[in-house]
């Protein structure tokens, strides 16, 4: 018995962006681009929102619409729990899940948002499956217990609204786009086999978006003050400091927008993928030779590489979708595993691991068997 994917759609925005056409924006090349990175181009939500994108992954996942993988035509009625991965949110109350909730008619459905950055959707797959496992029959104190049978788990970001783009470093890697899967506990199939989450301290502030409130707050350390008000919230000086912001916002440098140095997250990834593959492979006491496919999160192709290369696979048992799209954080893994399901490289009976590292610093992985 165990958590089964049993459908999984992605929703990209129209706007598509070339690696030429950041050519306008800061000084760069295709070629520059492409080699470092393996991407060619971007998708970019220009009218589509967070939750636009995650609805249209939703619907392909519970077979509403034509596009993606579903094992058959799913009742919104019948989900039971939405956990909705993002670092870039259209608004903080409601949240995105309870939105998606309301918009797909999941009148049955327990609703919420998570953040681990670009492991935010192997989170949430995590969190999926123990509440399913936690409130399955027979283990004890189910039925104090929330009952899920099925999950509705998203990956989506406007990863390009928190993006510098006066930044050639980081501005190349970003995209847009919205990745779904439902899952469902199923008592005669083996589903997820283990799941591995892991955050290390960053201690170098590698990777950051520091944010900020802007509503007016008439008060000071003594009381009311009006003048407090036009000042700005205080505490957003005390957080740029511990992010180690402050003379770039002094700058001028946009707060909400994306801090990242590329080395430092490059030995990171580096490190951590091959170390939740091995991970969730011991957990699972499965060999990695008998994993028919990797679905990693799409950073950077010479991660991916990189990866392979530590676990001493060759490339094509890799997921490789970066080049159209770039790195769209939390969505990445949906849209690559939809991406696996519709070009027929995931059959009955495949172990597949899905992996991924982000800001945090967070890691993780899951192990399945379709």
């Amino acid at each position: 018995m165990g958590c089964a994917i049993i459908g999984c759609g992605k929703s990209l925005p129209a706007l598509a962006v070339a690696n030429d056409d950041l050519t306008q924006l800061v000084d760069t090349s295709d070629e520059w681009i492409t080699t470092r990175t393996g991407i060619k181009s971007r998708r970019i939500a220009v009218g589509e929102t967070n939750v636009d994108m995650a609805e249209g992954a939703a619907r392909q996942a519970m077979g509403l619409v034509e596009g993606g993988y579903c094992e058959a035509p799913i009742d919104p009625e019948s989900i039971d729990l939405v956990v909705y991965s993002t670092c870039t949110p259209d608004v903080l109350v409601p949240s995105c899940a309870a939105l998606v909730r309301r918009r797909l008619g999941l009148v049955n459905a327990v609703a919420f948002d998570v953040n681990a950055a670009c492991s935010g959707f192997i989170y949430a797959m995590s969190v999926a499956e123990s509440m399913m496992a936690a409130s399955a029959a027979g283990v004890a104190g189910a039925g104090r217990r929330n009952k899920v049978r099925r999950a509705l788990v998203i990956g989506s970001e406007r990863l390009t609204r928190i993006t510098n783009w006066e930044d050639r470093t980081t501005c190349v890697l970003f995209g847009d786009g919205g990745g779904a899967a439902v899952v469902e506990w199923d008592e005669d199939r083996a589903g997820v086999l283990a799941t591995y989450m892991k955050n290390d301290d960053d201690d170098t502030n590698a990777l950051t978006c520091p944010s900020a409130f802007d509503s007016p707050q008439p008060f000071d350390v003594n009381g009311v003050s009006k003048e407090a008000a036009v000042a700005g919230d205080p505490g957003n000086a005390r957080i740029d400091e511990e992010l180690g912001v402050t003379e770039a916002v002094a700058a001028g440098r946009p707060r909400q927008s994306l801090f990242m140095h590329g080395q430092t997250i490059f030995k990171f990834a580096a490190s951590a993928m091959g170390n939740a593959i091995d991970e969730v492979c011991k957990r699972a006491d499965v060999d990695i030779d008998d994993v028919k496919l990797i679905v990693p999160h799409q950073a950077n192709e010479r991660i991916i590489k990189y990866a392979a290369k530590r676990c001493g696979l060759s490339l094509d048992r890799f997921q490789v979708s970066i080049g159209d799209r770039g790195n769209a954080s939390s969505a990445c893994v949906p849209m690559a595993l939809s991406d696996a399901y519709e070009s027929g490289r995931i059959q009955k009976g495949d172990k597949v691991i899905l992996v991924a590292f982000g800001g945090g610093l967070t890691s993780g992985a899951v192990l399945y068997e379709v």
